[in-house]
């Protein structure tokens, strides 16, 4: 009797596993057939007063063509190009360094288990309404106050970055061995000496690759913030010379140079997983 309870019992879980995953199989393929449904449904809404494929395609390629094969600088110099470059960057390690250090202090609010229940929430809550806001917005707020240019466009990064940061080294924070928390209030430490002694060592690395990490996505934000809020920059260069001096050579340079940073900082944010993150590497 008991052996076919047990029966029907593993019978029943089974069955019961098996409709959870038919549902999520039924739920996957909904949203899938609608999404498709949805986009060719969008083709039908579009204008096409005006459009001649038979010319559209070919000059399209053409222009893809001369930008891609045929790069070149018009309107400013190397020197000039590279100075541009080097603002962008300016731009994105000021708002992540300031962005982590603000974030590290306000993360030690936020973990659980280093801090007030309340002041956690509070604090969670807080960072989670300024990472839902787009960056872009943060810097037409600001730009407001401090008009449009480099200040408006760091402080819209340095806003969704001590948003980010919080929520990645406060989850860093939480993952800290609480024998050594409890070991270490045992012996009479105080909250300053647990957190510079046990948090801070433990995980250092994680804070350092999220960090890095971090200063990628300014990166990129600030070549768009170059173009959209005038902060100057590499960004602002791609705008003029596709906006304003329709130069297809001149783009596809800026663009080739956007993307070598691109692969360069991807090599190095490799490296340095490689570096502190051995195990993980390899898998």
């Amino acid at each position: 009797m008991e052996a076919t309870t047990s029966f029907v019992k593993r019978r029943a879980n089974g069955q019961i596993s098996i409709k959870s995953g038919n549902k999520v199989e039924q739920v996957m393929t909904g949203t899938i057939v609608s999404l498709s449904l949805l986009t060719i449904l969008a083709f039908f809404f579009f204008n096409y007063a005006g459009l001649e494929l038979s010319k559209a395609i070919p000059e399209t390629a053409y222009n893809l063509k001369v930008m891609f094969l045929e790069p070149a600088l018009s309107h400013f110099t190397w020197s000039e190009a590279i100075y541009q470059v080097g603002i962008t960057l300016g731009l994105a390690f000021l708002a992540t360094i300031l962005g982590a250090v603000i974030a590290f202090f306000l993360a030690l609010m936020a973990a659980i288990n280093l801090s007030n229940p309340w002041v956690s929430k509070a604090v969670r809550i807080i960072v989670a309404f300024i990472r839902a806001v787009p960056t872009v917005l943060w810097v037409l707020i600001f730009a407001i106050a401090a008009g449009l240019g480099s200040e408006a466009a760091v402080l819209g990064m340095l806003f969704h970055s001590i948003a980010y940061l919080v929520k990645a080294f406060s989850e860093a924070f939480e993952e800290v061995d609480k024998g050594i928390l409890e070991a270490l209030t045992a012996t009479g430490a105080n909250w300053w000496h647990i957190v510079t002694h046990a948090v801070l060592p433990s995980t250092f690395t994680y804070l350092l690759s999220w960090t890095f990490l971090r200063f990628e996505i300014n990166f990129s934000v600030a070549v768009a913030m170059g173009a959209a809020a005038g902060a100057g920059g590499i960004g602002f260069e791609l705008f003029m010379a596709s906006g304003f001096y329709f130069d297809m050579r001149e783009v596809g340079l800026i663009t080739y140079m956007i993307l070598l940073l691109a692969v360069v900082l991807e090599i190095m944010s490799t490296q340095l997983k490689k570096r502190y993150f051995p195990a993980k590497a390899i898998r």
